[in-house]
């Protein structure tokens, strides 16, 4: 062969080794496991969990008393709770049983309040009051008599001493120069005659009645009012119910027998007034 030829095959040889992948080839080797070593492993496995087990045994008892710990304090709290669920289960009985008792006290008490209206009216049903007459110094019983007789001359009526029970001056404001005399008559009867005739006299008279129809001499222009005494409660009314019948025109406001009246017009029907709450009520009503 040439020389050619030779270095020609040389060189396809050194382009097939590029070329080709090399070949790896291991040896392997085995190696038997034997009997002990399954047992070295097993006691490896039993060792570990041994330890796994002591751990959580441990961590379990530190835990255990705080987990009691909690127990207990749930168990306050749930105590504490009932506790508070029955004292306030208690305390709502005992203020449903206190306001049950508050309304049947208010409700003794109007009852009380009617029966002491009652009796106050029926003890002053035989009494009248001026109202408005001038004050006098070292006034005696005889001047306070002679005035409720003029009056009654002075209105064409008849009173006469006997028909007096009682006369007093009603005791007002320190600077006032007028207060109320309240004259208690022998009868109901008597005194509605007086209160009639003083009304019949002030539409009448274009006079109407003065400090001078009670026979004075001084402040004798003073105009002077008779009504039937009222007690503290029923003058509340009538004032509240003059008030009404300003604002809402109503054409009567009356007092008969200690007791106070409205009328709107002649051919409404009379309305008693028992309270306060009743006339705010007609005053809101349209």
């Amino acid at each position: 062969m040439s020389r050619e030829a030779d270095m020609s095959v040389c060189e396809d040889a050194s382009r097939a080794d590029e070329t080709t992948p090399p070949n790896y080839v291991f040896e392997r080797r085995s190696k038997a496991v034997t009997t002990g070593d399954l047992h070295s492993f097993k006691e490896e496995i039993k060792d570990m969990i041994k330890s796994l087990r002591a751990a959580q045994q441990q961590e379990f008892k530190n835990i255990t008393p705080t987990i009691m710990e909690i127990k207990q304090t749930n168990t306050n709290i749930e105590s504490s709770i009932a506790l508070l669920m029955s004292q306030n289960q208690e305390l709502s009985n005992r203020i449903l049983q206190l306001e049950n008792k508050s309304k049947e006290d208010r409700e003794y008490i109007t009852l009380l309040e009617e029966k002491v209206e009652n009796l106050q009216m029926g003890s002053r049903k035989s009494n009248f009051e001026i109202k408005n007459v001038p004050k006098k110094t070292a006034e005696t019983k005889d001047e306070l008599v002679q005035m409720a007789l003029s009056l009654s001359s002075s209105i064409g009526g008849n009173l006469c001493k006997t028909d007096i029970k009682d006369i007093y001056r009603v005791h007002g404001k320190k600077d006032s120069q007028t207060s109320a005399i309240i004259v208690e008559t022998s009868s109901t009867l008597v005194k509605n005659d007086i209160l009639r005739l003083c009304k019949a006299f002030n539409v009448k008279t274009k006079a109407k009645l003065c400090a001078k129809h009670l026979g004075l001499r001084s402040k004798e222009d003073t105009p002077i009012f008779v009504s039937e005494q009222l007690t503290a409660k029923g003058s509340r009314l009538h004032f509240l119910a003059r008030d009404l019948a300003k604002s809402k025109q109503y054409k009567f406001c009356w007092t008969a027998y200690g007791k106070v009246y409205v009328r709107k017009a002649d051919s409404s029907p009379i309305i008693l007034i028992k309270s306060e709450a009743q006339i705010q009520q007609l005053m809101n009503t349209d």
